[in-house]
């Protein structure tokens, strides 16, 4: 095409369609990525021993029964994620979509209410539950009467039902550690997730892969989980944390007598 030829096909009509198509479309994207989506940012939240102190007081206080002096620690492990009224943009989702230690979640799932009060509410109530069903797995593991032993939890403002598996545990180790004297934890760094029953069934909670990094964080080597959330927790599974899969509390210390003893050790 000569210089000449050269104007004349930058002024033609369909050039200049082109051109402010191209526009609209470069403003809509612009628009795009600033405009709020019904999504929450999570990333790896606080874990806390429960052998051990949260925010300066006893996460366990146990009275009606004599307690042990434990060694070890059996962390539970948090997600952090944005307030329920904050949209996340378009723009920021992407980038959180490529970043490893933070995810993406319809927001509905994080937050079933979508009003900030009733979301509180809503996860201080699971906290609730959740330390009861953990009481009574325990004492019930145990053979312990609850209408003898009484156990306080406090975990301050930390809600929903994930700490289940590991209030259990600690509340087990504090009474009766391995039963032979020892501790369930062997003198390591151990943390976990997963609900719990009054039966002692241990259960899915969600957000797996981003506690894992918690876990490996705070120097956890162990990590406790529930058997059906073995393929989300190898993703990005840090190389210094070991995943243990359980279905129940019984099986949780029969895993950690295992580990301590060097015996064979379920593994996702």
């Amino acid at each position: 095409m000569s210089d000449t030829k050269l104007p004349k096909a930058l002024s033609s009509p369909r050039t200049r369609v082109l051109a402010i198509c191209g526009v609209l479309v470069a403003a809509l994207f612009a628009v795009a990525a600033f405009v709020p989506l019904p999504y929450t940012l999570t990333w790896p939240g606080l874990t806390a021993d429960t052998l051990g102190t949260y925010e300066g007081r006893p996460v366990l206080t146990i009275s009606g029964a004599p307690l042990r002096t434990t060694e070890g620690e059996l962390r539970m492990v948090t997600i952090t994620a944005t307030n329920v009224e904050q949209r996340t943009t378009f723009r920021r989702a992407l980038q959180a979509w490529f970043d490893t230690e933070e995810a993406v979640r319809p927001t509905e799932t994080v937050y079933p209410q979508s009003d900030p009060a009733k979301a509180d509410e809503e996860t201080a109530r699971q906290m609730s539950e959740s330390q009861d069903s953990a009481t009574a797995a325990a004492l019930s593991y145990l053979h312990l009467s609850p209408d003898q032993v009484k156990v306080k939890v406090d975990l301050g403002a930390v809600g929903g039902p994930s700490a289940g598996q590991m209030l259990a545990l600690g509340i087990v180790d504090k009474l009766a550690g391995d039963g032979k004297g020892g501790d369930l934890t062997g003198g390591l760094r151990i943390a976990g997730t997963g609900t719990i029953d009054n039966d002692g069934t241990v259960g899915p909670v969600g957000g797996v892969p981003l506690k894992t990094l918690a876990a490996a964080r705070d120097g956890a080597t162990v990590f406790l989980l529930p058997k059906d959330e073995c393929s989300d927790a190898k993703v990005n599974t840090p190389k210094t944390l070991r995943l243990v899969p359980v279905g129940t509390l019984a099986e949780s210390v029969s895993a950690l007598e295992a580990l301590k003893a060097g015996g064979a050790v379920p593994s996702c």
